[in-house]
C-alpha cells in the first residue's frame, strides 16, 4: 500500500524546534521529489521545502534559513527540522511526493495525512 505517515508534531514555545518525520511505504522517497507543505485555518496549502539528492533543497522564503529538509533513503523516510519557530508557523504539515521539481499543490502524486504543529506562549 502506497502511503506517507508524519509523526513528530506537537505544541511548542515560540522559538523552540520541532523535527517531523515522514515514513513512505510502497514506495522508495528516491523515486520522486519529495515535500513538506502546510496549512493553517483558513489559508490555502502551501509548500515549504522542496528534496532531492542531486540538487540543492528549495525553500519558501517564509522558512528560508530556519527549516531545513533532508531525508534517508535506507529508511525511506523524509524530516523537516524546524528551528525558531513563530507562532505564524502554527499549520497542519503534510509530507508529499512529486514528480515536478517545484512547491505547488496540483503535481503531487502522493499526500500524507498530515502532523499538527502549533506554536504559541
Amino acid at each position: 500500500q502506497v502511503q506517507l505517515v508524519e509523526s513528530g508534531g506537537g505544541a511548542v514555545q515560540p522559538g523552540g524546534s520541532l523535527r517531523l518525520s515522514c515514513v513512505a511505504s510502497g514506495f522508495s522517497v528516491t523515486d520522486y521529489y519529495m515535500a513538506w507543505f502546510r496549512q493553517a485555518p483558513g489559508k490555502e496549502r502551501e509548500g515549504i521545502a522542496l528534496f532531492n539528492r542531486f540538487d540543492r533543497p528549495m525553500y519558501a522564503e517564509s522558512v528560508k534559513g530556519r527549516f531545513t529538509i533532508s531525508s534517508d533513503g535506507n529508511a525511506n523516510t523524509l524530516y523537516l527540522q524546524m528551528n525558531s519557530l513563530k507562532p505564524e508557523d502554527t499549520a497542519m504539515y503534510y509530507c508529499a511526493a512529486t514528480h515536478h521539481w517545484s512547491l505547488t499543490t496540483e503535481h503531487v502524486k502522493i499526500w500524507g495525512r498530515g502532523t499538527q504543529v502549533t506554536v504559541s506562549a
